[in-house]
């Protein structure tokens, strides 16, 4: 048989699942030595084949992002799920009543009137929504200030009739920003002291939770060192990227994900045009690297710029790669480079095994 790369059209998305399948298991066995549950967070893959294995393989459940997200995966039968963002409207909170016939549902807030609403659909459905406070450990997104201001927060949710506050969670994805596995070690401190601050403030209040939660791919390796963590919600470990390479978070040998494109010119001396814009590696940058993805055989290629079907690549002026020839790029952030495909080749070695298929592509809201 020939290798896949002979006919593999351009640009493409593949996936090495023998990676995938030692990333899954790793993660897993890390959670289980650590005593800690694993509710992945499926925006990374958004493929229902992917949440499966994972469960198979221990998660407690699975993280999402949006409602869509979550429709589509408990469609599939998938039924413990928490959507780590705020719903917010009639429509959504209609959308989230039918999703909570289906599936055990846990959601997340910073805001007393989100959690008003959320207790009112609750009252109207004769049940307690259970509910997590997200606090902000440093990443300056959604949260409140870890400690008395969260705990207050807490306090005034905790009174109303339609929800139950069970746990704490934040997201480390500050980390990405960090260049050493030192300072990911460091933000996944931060990132559970928070918690507890939090969680002790509530303790003098008289009040209890029983989950603290974490996220992010890079402080989840350091989940043993922070006892008292009781789920952690790491999510582009599955594929990883560039943006995991540079924080030391794994190597190379850990980069499922890969994009094949091909050069189709060579216009002038020390440029190659490739045939992946940003259509499939996204803009995302990188603080820490120059350009949009790392070429494992050419690392000191820069994907200097992109159109939506060109790349721009700044090259040697003897880079002897012609045109016609085939270029493998690992992207800056798998989670969006994802989320542009509705298939991904799944490779064992250089063969083809079968496409992945990305269930939840473009569920957005």
């Amino acid at each position: 048989m020939r290798s896949t790369l002979d006919w593999l059209e351009t640009p493409a998305v593949t996936v090495d699942l023998d990676i995938l399948e030692a990333n899954l298991r790793q993660k897993s066995e890390l959670a289980q030595k650590a005593g800690v549950k694993l509710r992945p967070h499926t925006k990374t893959h958004k493929s229902v084949e992917i949440a499966r294995m994972q469960l198979q393989l221990g998660a407690s459940g699975i993280t999402v992002a949006k409602l869509g997200e979550a429709e589509v995966m408990a469609a599939a039968g998938i039924d413990d799920i928490l959507i780590a963002y705020p719903i917010i409207g009639k429509a959504k909170l209609a959308r989230l009543a039918r999703l909570m016939e289906k599936a055990k549902v846990i959601v997340s807030t910073d805001d007393e009137g989100v959690a008003k609403g959320l207790s009112e659909l609750g009252e109207s459905l004769g049940r307690r929504i259970p509910l997590y406070i997200d606090v902000d450990s440093g990443l300056g997104r959604c949260g409140h200030a870890p400690g008395e201001e969260t705990a207050e927060l807490v306090e005034r949710v905790a009174k109303l009739p339609g929800v139950e506050v069970i746990g704490l969670m934040t997201h480390g994805g500050h980390s990405y920003g960090e260049a050493s596995e030192e300072g990911s070690r460091r933000v996944a401190l931060e990132e559970a002291e928070s918690l507890f601050m939090t969680q002790e403030w509530l303790r003098k209040k008289g009040l209890a939770v029983r989950e603290i939660s974490v996220g992010s791919t890079p402080t989840s390796k350091f989940v043993a060192e922070v006892p008292g963590v009781t789920e952690m919600r790491p999510g582009a470990y599955v594929y990883g990227d560039v943006s995991q390479l540079v924080t030391g978070t794994i190597g190379l040998d850990g980069c499922a994900l890969r994009v094949y494109a091909t050069v189709i010119s060579r216009p002038r001396p020390g440029v190659a045009i490739i045939d992946a814009g940003s259509k499939t590696l996204t803009k995302d940058a990188n603080p820490h690297r120059s350009g949009y993805g790392l070429l494992p055989a050419w690392p000191d290629v820069v994907v200097e710029g992109l159109s939506e079907e060109h790349g721009h690549l700044r090259v040697p002026a003897d880079w002897p790669v012609p045109v016609g020839s085939m270029v493998e790029i690992v992207p800056n952030h798998c989670c969006t480079v994802v989320n542009l495909h509705d298939r991904l080749v799944g490779l064992r070695g250089d063969r083809y095994d079968h496409n992945i298929v990305v269930d939840a592509r473009g569920r957005i809201s």
